[in-house]
C-alpha cells in the first residue's frame, strides 16, 4: 500500500488555497475603497452561474483555457516561461481557419487537416524560440515576447481582403471564410436554448490525461523534468538538454495551437476579427494556480472561465464588469506571493525534519553505546 505523504499533500494544497484566498480578502478590500458592495457582484456571479447556458459558456471556455495551460505548463517543468503561448494560439488558429476554408475533404479527414495544420503551425512558430535558446543562448521570454508582437501584425496583414481575408457584406468584421459542415466538430447539444459543449472538450480532458501519464510514467518525462531540475545534472546522466528543451517547446507550442480548436471547430467555423484574445496570457495564471498539475489545472481553468462567463450581467446590476479583470490580476500576485511563502514554509520544514531525524538517530547510537 502506497504511503501518503501528508506534509507534502497538504504544503502543495496549501499554495492555491492560500492565493484563492488572499486574492478574496484583497478583492474584497477593493471594492470597498472604491465605496461599492463587496458581495454583491460575487452573489450576482454565482447566480449567474446556475443558468444552464452560462454553464455551457463555462465549461467550454475552461476547455480552450485548459488546452493553452497544459502548454504552459509543459513549459514550466522544462524550467522555460513559454510567454508566446497567445502568438501561438492565434496564429494557429488563423491558419488553420484558411487551410480548412480552402479544401473539401470528407468529414474526419478535413477535421485532421484543420487539427494537424493547427499543431504544425503552434509548433513552428514555438519552435523559432527554441532554436533560438539552444543554439544563440537568447532567453525564451525575449523571444516569445517578441513573437507575440509579430503575431499580431502578422494576423492583422494575412486578415486584410486583398490578401486572405474575406469581408461579408454589410459587416465591418473581417474572416478567412467558411469551413465546410465536413470540418465541424460535432458537441453535445444542452437543449433548446442553452448551446452545445464542443466536442473538442473532451480531447482537451483527454489530453490531459495524456499529458500526465507522459510526464509520470516514461522516460521521455523523466528526462524532460530532469532537464528542468537541472541541465548540467541531466547531461551527465546522458540526456541531450538542448534537444529537451527545443522538444518542451514544440510540444507546448503544438497544444498551444491546439488551444483555438474547440471555438473554430465548434462554434465560429472562421478566424474572424472577433476571436478571443489575451486566452494565452490568462492561461499562464491558470497553469501557475493549478501547479502545472492537470487536475488542479482544470479547476483552475473553470475557475477563471467562471469569472469571464458568470460577469455578463454585473453592468445591468450598477457593478462594472472590470471588477473580474481586477480579481484576476490579484490572482496573479497572489499565486506568485503564496507560493514562495508555502515554498519558503517547506524549506524550513524539510530542513527541521531531517533535524529531528538526524537527532533521532543520534540518541539511539548514544544508546547502544551507553549499553555497551
Amino acid at each position: 500500500m502506497m504511503k501518503i505523504d501528508k506534509d507534502k499533500l497538504i504544503i502543495g494544497a496549501a499554495g492555491p488555497v492560500l492565493a484563492l484566498v488572499s486574492s478574496f480578502v484583497l478583492t474584497v478590500l477593493v471594492l470597498l475603497a472604491t465605496g461599492l458592495d463587496p458581495i454583491e457582484p460575487i452573489r450576482l456571479m454565482i447566480e449567474n452561474a446556475g443558468y444552464s447556458d452560462v454553464q455551457v459558456l463555462i465549461v467550454n471556455y475552461a476547455g480552450t483555457l485548459y488546452l493553452a495551460a497544459l502548454a504552459v505548463a509543459i513549459g514550466f517543468r522544462m524550467n522555460l516561461f513559454n510567454i508566446g503561448v497567445e502568438g501561438q494560439y492565434r496564429l494557429a488558429a488563423m491558419v488553420s481557419a484558411l487551410v480548412g476554408a480552402a479544401v473539401e475533404l470528407p468529414g474526419p479527414l478535413h477535421i485532421l487537416v484543420i487539427v494537424l495544420v493547427a499543431i504544425a503551425t503552434g509548433a513552428v512558430w514555438a519552435g523559432i524560440a527554441g532554436i533560438l535558446k539552444t543554439t544563440r543562448g537568447v532567453s525564451e521570454v525575449v523571444s516569445t515576447i517578441m513573437l507575440n508582437a509579430i503575431t499580431t501584425s502578422l494576423v492583422a496583414w494575412l486578415i486584410l481582403p486583398k490578401n486572405f481575408g474575406v469581408q461579408p457584406e454589410g459587416s465591418n468584421d473581417l474572416t478567412t471564410g467558411q469551413i465546410s459542415e465536413s470540418g465541424w466538430f460535432p458537441g453535445i447539444n444542452m437543449g433548446e436554448g442553452n448551446g452545445e459543449i464542443y466536442g473538442f472538450t473532451f480531447v482537451a480532458l483527454a489530453l490531459g490525461v495524456v499529458y500526465w501519464f507522459v510526464l509520470n510514467r516514461t522516460r521521455f518525462g523523466f528526462d524532460l523534468r530532469a532537464t528542468g531540475e537541472s541541465e548540467s545534472a541531466a547531461r551527465a546522466s546522458g540526456v541531450d538538454a538542448k534537444k529537451m528543451i527545443l522538444t518542451a517547446m514544440l510540444i507546448s507550442g503544438g497544444l498551444a495551437g491546439l488551444a483555438g480548436m474547440p471555438i473554430l471547430l465548434g462554434e465560429s467555423h472562421t478566424y474572424s476579427l472577433a476571436f478571443p484574445v489575451n486566452v494565452g496570457f490568462t492561461a499562464i495564471t491558470v497553469a501557475l494556480l493549478g501547479r502545472n498539475h492537470p487536475v488542479g489545472i482544470l479547476f483552475s481553468a473553470l475557475l477563471f472561465a467562471f469569472l469571464e462567463k458568470a460577469s455578463s450581467n454585473l453592468d445591468i446590476a450598477g457593478y462594472p464588469k472590470e471588477i473580474t479583470v481586477i480579481m484576476q490580476g490579484i490572482i496573479v500576485i497572489a499565486v506568485v506571493v503564496s507560493y514562495e511563502l508555502v515554498r519558503r514554509y517547506g524549506l524550513r520544514r524539510q530542513q527541521q525534519k531531517v533535524g529531528e531525524e538526524l537527532a533521532a538517530g543520534g540518541a539511539i547510537k548514544t544508546d547502544k553505546e551507553v549499553a555497551a
